[in-house]
């Protein structure tokens, strides 16, 4: 049986890469074809997610063994076969290249093929330039700002007799005693 996947960008419209595999590999030789079907330097940190058909992150497979207070198990790349987590077509992951940035290739099991093998990963199409690996410093500094002022919270219409509506009315701000000297922290 073989595995084949299409890898997209949302950065790059035209980035398209289909990669076949094995599903007895781990997800370390699908991260190994990955980033040589976009020749990217494997120096950097990046995780897989499985992910639901709306695109929602579910359980992570990372590169490195790492504490997580998740729901989810602790798996690595090297130690978990493809064949364990991945068994439908059109079955979606999230494969985050950028750390820093949060940048993600979006990958879908395109196709199940029984009764074929394959004995190493292989890109068997690539269309589009891959984008940059990791974002250059002005990049990332050219990246739109968040404006602080004072409607960041929201509506610049607030009105805090609004929170009494919601049950926070009750207690009394005004009180000096909340915040006399002998009272303790």
């Amino acid at each position: 049986m073989v595995y084949k996947f299409t890898l997209l960008s949302d950065e790059i419209d035209n980035f398209v890469r289909v990669i076949k595999i094995d599903p007895e590999a781990t997800f370390f030789d699908l991260h190994n074809a990955i980033l040589d079907s976009v020749k990217y330097e494997k120096n950097q940190m990046t995780t897989f997610f499985l992910c639901s058909d709306d695109w929602e992150k579910g359980q992570e497979v990372t590169l490195i063994e790492m504490e997580s207070s998740s729901e989810y198990d602790n798996l690595v790349m090297e130690d978990t076969k493809l064949e364990e987590l991945i068994s439908d077509e059109k079955q979606k992951l999230l494969y985050v290249f950028d750390m820093v940035s949060d940048r993600a290739f979006f990958i879908e099991l395109s196709e199940i093929i029984p009764g074929k093998t394959v004995t190493k990963p292989e890109c068997v199409m690539a269309k589009g330039e891959a984008p940059q690996q990791t974002l250059s410093d002005e990049a990332i500094l050219d990246t739109p700002k968040l404006n602080l002022d004072e409607n960041f919270y929201g509506d610049e219409d607030f009105d805090v007799d609004e929170l009494d509506e919601e049950g926070f009315g009750d207690m009394n701000f005004d009180d000096s005693s909340l915040f006399s000297e002998d009272s303790k922290y």
